[in-house]
């Protein structure tokens, strides 16, 4: 099996991970919102996003001091199949909908921390 696939397979397999990428599917995040929702520390969710980078499964566009991740492009069958296991096989789990309802709070109430003028 090539690397890249064992590196999309152990992605796969953390839960913290899991969560990244389920709430990446609604949209582009920044790092400052993903710690809110997950309740992690910044270090933790940096080390995840690295690992999610490493994997191509993620993205990065810096602006400003702000860092939004979003998917990656879709490269291949067995990507695309992981993404869209994602979105079916893992929808009833807890975690994810409770993660997706703060995303959706958050975004409604207009305090996502990355959409804050810089100081």
């Amino acid at each position: 099996m090539s690397d890249n696939v064992n590196l999309k397979f152990r992605a796969f397999s953390d839960p913290i991970r899991l969560r990244i990428l389920h709430l990446l599917q609604q949209g582009e995040i920044c790092v400052g919102d993903l710690v809110r929702i997950l309740d992690v520390p910044q270090p933790t969710a940096s080390r995840h996003l690295g690992y999610l980078r490493d994997a191509e499964l993620v993205v990065v566009r810096k602006e400003g001091r702000w860092a939004f991740y979003s998917l990656a492009e879709v490269t291949n069958s067995f990507h695309k199949s992981l993404l869209d296991c994602l979105g079916t096989c893992f929808i009833e789990v807890p975690e994810l909908m409770e993660d997706a309802a703060r995303l959706k709070e958050l975004r409604e109430s207009g305090e996502a921390c990355c959409s804050q003028p810089e100081t």
